[in-house]
């Protein structure tokens, strides 16, 4: 299991069931990465998601929504480069 599949995993259910979560919304912030790795990522919702991930997290707790979110990123950067790795053999 690569860094991240849950997040990345959970982020594609929620797109595709239309569910604004903030997994989806990562998920639709690196759809263009993810695709070019031959994830099937769905198309996101309309408008900025990394905005709107962002604006999700600051209801919630807005003292820690930056650092939230920037954990959230690396989650899926992670995976994204884990996956990098394992495609490259």
């Amino acid at each position: 299991m690569l860094p991240g599949d849950d997040l990345v995993r959970s982020g594609l259910e929620d797109l595709d069931s239309g569910v604004e979560s903030p997994a989806a919304l990562l998920v639709a912030m690196a759809a263009p990465r993810l695709r070019r790795l031959g994830v099937p990522a769905p198309p996101g919702p309309a408008g900025d998601p990394s905005h709107r991930l962002y604006e999700i997290l600051a209801e919630e707790d807005r003292a820690t929504a930056h650092s939230r979110y920037n954990a959230l990123v690396g989650q899926v950067v992670s995976y994204a480069r884990a996956l990098e790795r394992a495609r490259a053999g």
